[in-house]
């Protein structure tokens, strides 16, 4: 019995050494673990502003939209006017976040003049190294392409610059347009699976002058013209088009017409005709879409090029043609938005009444088309 006693003495004082040996450690221990949890603490909370900082300003403004977008740096500005010049342009989403960047890497005696092409999905790193490679002195040259005028046309216009040897990479790039769809006005062109379009870009090079480097790339130079179709495009044409219950491409074929059957004085007045035609279900009727089939100037038409089943041609099908027939100006897209209120639901003809002016002459009834058709018509041969 008092074997016991003592054992279970000797038990309970071994239990309060261990137990006065874990304060012991415990004690060691507690400022070490403070100091670790402490700086977990510190550092998730670095990390988690941090990261808002980075996604905020660093990040590229939108991932998905590689629309180009040319900027000029002139000779001897800083980073101060390149990070102004970004921000306006809606590259960057802050000015100082950039010249704070190009200074912690050490870049901003790096950054060179020139004229460069961005995008909104690139990210500053990749803007900043853009900028500090540079662009070696090239030579410019201007490109005027006036309204009416065909990619075919504006493909021989380049060779004969002596910017392009041939004409053949820009005529295969405007034919597929699928290098080009990142723009949402492309990408939105429903293609007819019956027959291919001649040029999915025909109607959005648009016409204008350009400045262009000797050595541009055809893709430079109808990127160049997309975005001056984009533009020229805006908001008030978006909505304007809506309000007609019409695409963006139907607004191109239709000012396409437009631009090659009149003049500019008569392009609301013949828009008018066009859209009271389409209203009452009506062929078109137009001789245009049969000289872009067949790449002629004719005034003069055969049965069998009258009859072509390609589906450009007004004379055969209902509805708008195939596709943009030519690129045209800002005139007759707008014309084709907004068409000579006096002439809705009134005329529905029209004939060239003077082949040297390009006058034309309008009509109410059939009757009356055929009469001037039978007065003019001579003079188109003359």
């Amino acid at each position: 019995m008092e074997k016991d006693l003592f054992d279970n003495m000797d038990m309970r004082e071994r239990e309060r050494e261990k137990k006065r040996v874990r304060r012991k450690i415990w004690k060691g221990v507690r400022p070490v673990l403070i100091v670790v949890l402490s700086l977990a603490i510190a550092l998730g909370g670095v990390y988690v502003v941090g990261k808002k900082v980075y996604n905020k300003f660093f990040v590229p403004v939108d991932i998905n939209d590689a629309t180009p977008v040319e900027i000029t740096i002139p000779q001897g500005y800083g980073a101060s006017y390149i990070a102004k010049t970004l921000y306006e342009a809606g590259l960057i989403n802050n000015k100082a976040v950039f010249k704070v960047y190009v200074d912690f890497m050490g870049k901003s005696s790096n950054l060179r003049h020139g004229t460069y092409i961005l995008s909104k999905n690139m990210d500053i790193s990749q803007m900043v190294d853009i900028i500090c490679k540079g662009n070696p002195p090239r030579t410019t040259l201007k490109l005027t392409v006036t309204e009416g005028t065909s990619i075919i046309d504006i493909g021989l216009k380049l060779v004969s610059l002596g910017v392009l040897e041939t004409p053949d990479e820009f005529y295969e790039l405007c034919r597929t347009a699928e290098e080009f769809m990142d723009y949402p006005f492309i990408a939105a062109i429903k293609d007819d699976p019956k027959e291919a379009r001649k040029f999915k870009l025909e109607g959005y090079l648009f016409p204008d002058t350009y400045e262009i480097y000797a050595d541009s790339s055809p893709k430079e130079i109808i990127n160049k013209m997309l975005v001056r179709f984009y533009d020229v495009f805006d908001t008030e044409y978006s909505e304007r088009a809506e309000e007609l219950g019409m695409s963006i491409d139907d607004v191109i074929k239709l000012a396409s017409l437009i631009e090659r059957e009149a003049k500019t004085a008569d392009f609301e007045k013949v828009s008018a005709v066009f859209h009271n035609r389409l209203k009452a279900d009506m062929r078109l009727d137009s001789d245009a879409p049969l000289r872009y089939i067949f790449d002629t100037n004719t005034l003069q038409f055969s049965e069998e090029m009258i009859n072509s089943t390609s589906l450009y041609n007004t004379r055969v099908y209902k509805g708008l043609p195939l596709g943009p027939i030519t690129n045209p100006g800002r005139a007759a897209i707008r014309a084709a938005l907004y068409p000579n209120e006096e002439y809705l639901n009134v005329y529905y003809y029209f004939c060239l009444k003077d082949k040297e002016t390009g006058e034309t002459v309008f009509a109410k009834t059939y009757e009356e088309h055929l009469a001037n058709l039978e007065k003019y018509r001579p003079g188109w041969t003359s």
